[in-house]
């Protein structure tokens, strides 16, 4: 404004101008965040897993023949064979797994692009109201769902983060909630 040699005035009546969309668009999001259900809420919901709760008594998985641990997994009733994938950020779901459990698919109405081992994959985000794995109980995990998982479903660090410890022992994954008594749930070879 000052280039343009501009009357103070109008350069007053500009700032103000400016202020007031700011200061709508403010509000506008201040408001929107504090009604449930809406778009605000659920893109940040995304990127929060805090609601997440997880219960329960240790279980103990064994290495499969091909090197990996996989558990057999109830996702909303329907019962899946998982990779335990502490390389992946997020748990995902294959779509036929995804239509299996209810999933709401259009909880967010934006794809989000994510790098696989595979390259890049378009997926919806959804959450799980209840993930049980032998003894362990989650209750509203966040997950992804592409086609393009094909019939793979992972359990990834955003289940994983919130127990209290996994570890490996030997050929062994143990995995223990926060608090868990140490119950001897195992998981047969898959």
């Amino acid at each position: 404004m000052l280039a343009r040699r501009m009357p103070w005035r109008k350069a007053l009546g500009l700032a103000g101008i400016w202020f007031a969309i700011f200061l709508i668009l403010f509000l506008i999001v201040g408001a929107s965040k504090s009604m449930p259900g809406d778009i605000w809420s659920r893109v940040a919901s995304l990127f929060r897993d805090d609601e997440q709760q997880v219960t329960g008594g240790m279980v103990r998985l064994e290495m499969a023949a091909d090197g990996h641990f996989w558990a057999t997994g109830s996702i909303n009733g329907v019962s899946r064979r998982m990779l335990v994938d502490s390389g992946a950020t997020t748990t995902s779901l294959s779509l036929d797994t995804a239509k299996a459990a209810g999933l709401d698919l259009e909880q967010s109405p934006f794809p989000v692009q994510l790098d696989t081992a595979n390259g890049m994959v378009m997926a919806k985000t959804s959450s799980v109201d209840r993930l049980v794995i032998g003894s362990i109980d989650a209750r509203d995990l966040r997950v992804v769902v592409s086609e393009q998982f094909g019939n793979t479903d992972v359990l990834g660090m955003n289940f994983l983060s919130r127990l209290g410890s996994w570890r490996v022992e030997g050929r062994t994954l143990m995995l223990s909630p926060k608090g868990a008594e140490p119950v001897s749930t195992s998981e047969t070879k898959s």
